[in-house]
């Protein structure tokens, strides 16, 4: 629970929400939102509604009188007027925008609030989830305590789902447009991203979930709501906002990005093929219109390459109507060969963008997946319409790389995923060691596509770890001999680190040297009579590459030293190697007693 310092009864989050015919969906909405654990004011704002949803809220509110707050306007026609009036009625250190047809997680406004205490932050951005709509995905890579607008992600959402610093909202006079069907809130978040000092992102948890109407009756669900003139003219006044607080340089331009790719080129897509003449000359006219006041080098340089094609073609129609289709177009793929030569995989496969006969060239693209931004392109030699790639994993960084391949057409590259879609015969190549660094290929369990694990870091990399024979040494110490095969290899011995004793019930664990002998040999002598009491089980540690990876060391009943007992002071100390029964692995039972806890056995 969160605390205002001494003052108890303050409020954490007003949580504000607006409400027209939705009636079906407000026990959801409003049940999800008064579990919260933070202390809450709900604000509900019923647009005019005429369905019933009005009464539903009274009834909530002489439920919740001291959380449920309704407050009843005459129909606006849009969201923007019940949100802003749900302002001037919340009391909340923050304010959390919700719709009615949507619903929060259970502890999404306690971890929200939690990182914006920690933080100082004016907005924190809480992971969306869509049913059945399309959800914001790229800012909710990782958490952030502090999300840089400059070189970010976070301006790429500005819809209003989000938890906002009350006092920056009043300080700046921030509120939403009133009387737009749409985009209301991007004029609301823009302003607020202008104020904000500190942005942070809580990508750990599903915090929103953005529901689908079966109905369509929701605005942004309707046909109309994405009319591209309409779109186009409602976007001048949030560009606008923004350069009236950000001087031009490298913080507008990588704004201006967003706008131009999510905004702006975005309405030369789809509803630019489903116009007709007349209105693609309309389209491209005001996306011209907006490009000469707007588009800056800086801005160039940041957009795909399509984008960039389209901002050099927008006086022709027939241009822009063929990066259209380009762009529209399904990238068949399909992977036919996946196989090892040397430290290379050979990947082949065909690729063609679907209803065009041709291309200019094909590629195969590796995306890190802890660096999506970051890429290799491997060229790929072409047969018809086939192709083969030789990729050099021994060159790949530690991490998983994601395979896509890349079909290239007037300038323009689409990109698919690579693997789903492969020939009946096409199997996991074997895992490899390549320069000491495991390389495992496989399918992901998802949706069956290619990517490369290069030092294990999702994939268990394949090894045995065997004793040769064991004896005891002086000191309580357990000798042992054995040997070690990583991928059908011999790992290098730079790759060994140690032996761990993982004792089972508490997971303590004893780490002891180990010394690396040739072609993939080890010894290491472990004091396992000075070990804790307990039931202890032997690991030896390697790195591939990646994480530490750990072998179970195993054994047979005839290779493992007997039973061996020492009396220290007044301690009868004993350690019982054994073999696990099953696949039988090297583990110790050791057991201390004194000389008293002997006597009453014995008596017993």
């Amino acid at each position: 629970m969160s605390t205002t310092g001494n003052d108890d009864d303050a409020v954490d989050v007003s949580v504000v929400i607006p409400a027209h015919n939705c009636r079906s969906y407000l026990d959801r909405c409003l049940t999800a939102a008064l579990i919260q654990r933070v202390k809450k004011q709900i604000v509900v704002v019923d647009d005019g509604s005429t369905d019933g949803s009005g009464e539903l809220l009274d009834l909530y509110a002489t439920y919740h009188p001291a959380i449920v707050k309704v407050v009843h306007i005459a129909a606006s026609g849009g969201p923007g007027r019940p949100r802003n009036v749900g302002i001037e009625h919340a009391t909340g250190r923050y304010v959390f925008f919700c719709d009615a047809d949507d619903y929060l997680g259970p502890e999404a406004l306690e971890r929200m609030v939690a990182v914006a205490d920690r933080n100082g932050s004016d907005i924190v951005l809480g992971k969306i989830v869509g049913h059945g709509r399309r959800a914001p995905a790229s800012m909710f890579q990782h958490s952030a305590d502090r999300a840089e607008l400059d070189t970010g992600t976070v301006y790429n959402s500005l819809s209003c789902f989000k938890l906002f610093r009350r006092e920056l909202l009043e300080r700046h006079r921030i509120r939403f447009g009133e009387g737009m069907p749409v985009g209301e809130d991007i004029l609301f978040s823009v302003h607020a991203y202008c104020h904000a000092g500190a942005i942070s992102v809580v990508a750990d948890y599903d915090c929103y979930h953005l529901v689908s109407r079966p109905d369509g009756s929701s605005i942004m669900q309707r046909a109309d709501s994405r009319d591209p003139l309409a779109w186009l003219a409602m976007i001048r006044g949030p560009i606008r906002l923004m350069a009236a607080h950000v001087e031009p340089g490298p913080l507008r331009d990588h704004l201006l990005r967003r706008h131009f790719r999510l905004d702006i080129f975005a309405q030369l897509g789809t509803a630019f093929l489903e116009s007709d003449d007349v209105r693609r000359k309309d389209i491209a006219r005001e996306v011209a219109v907006l490009c000469d006041e707007w588009y800056t080098p800086g801005v160039h340089e940041r957009l795909n390459s399509i984008d960039r094609q389209r901002a050099n073609a927008l006086d022709d129609i027939d241009r822009l109507v063929r990066l259209a289709r380009i762009e529209n177009a399904t990238v068949r793929r399909r992977l036919t060969g996946l196989r090892w030569e040397g430290d290379d995989l050979v990947v082949a496969g065909a690729a063609r963008l679907d209803g065009i006969s041709r291309d200019d060239g094909v590629a195969v693209v590796l995306r890190p997946r802890h660096d999506p931004g970051a890429e290799l392109v491997v060229a790929a030699e072409r047969a018809g319409g086939d192709f083969t790639a030789r990729v050099n994993v021994a060159a790949l960084g530690s991490g998983v790389w994601d395979l896509r391949v890349a079909v290239e057409i007037e300038g323009v590259v689409r990109v698919g995923r690579l693997g789903a879609d492969r020939d009946s015969g096409v199997t996991r190549p074997p895992p490899r060691l390549l320069d000491g660094v495991a390389a495992l290929p496989y399918f992901t369990r998802d949706n069956g596509n290619l990517s490369i694990d290069v030092g294990g870091h999702v994939m268990a990399v394949p090894g045995s770890a065997r004793l040769i024979r064991t004896r005891w040494g002086l000191g309580q110490r357990l000798l042992v001999d054995g040997e070690i095969k990583v991928a059908g290899a011999a790992p290098a011995s730079s790759a060994l680190r140690r032996v761990v004793w993982r004792e089972r019930r508490t997971g303590r664990e004893r780490p002891e040297k180990v010394l690396a002998l040739p072609e993939g040999g080890f010894a290491a002598g472990s004091a396992v009579g000075r070990f804790p009491p307990g039931t202890w089980d032997a690991y030896l540690e390697l790195d591939l590459g990646g994480p530490p990876a750990r072998f179970r060391i195993e054994t047979d009943a005839k290779t493992v030293a007997a039973p061996r007992k020492w009396w220290w002071v007044a301690l009868l100390r004993s350690v019982r190697p054994y073999a696990t029964s099953g696949k039988g692995r090297l583990s110790a039972v050791v057991r201390r007693l004194t000389a008293r806890t002997i006597v009453r056995r014995i008596m017993q």
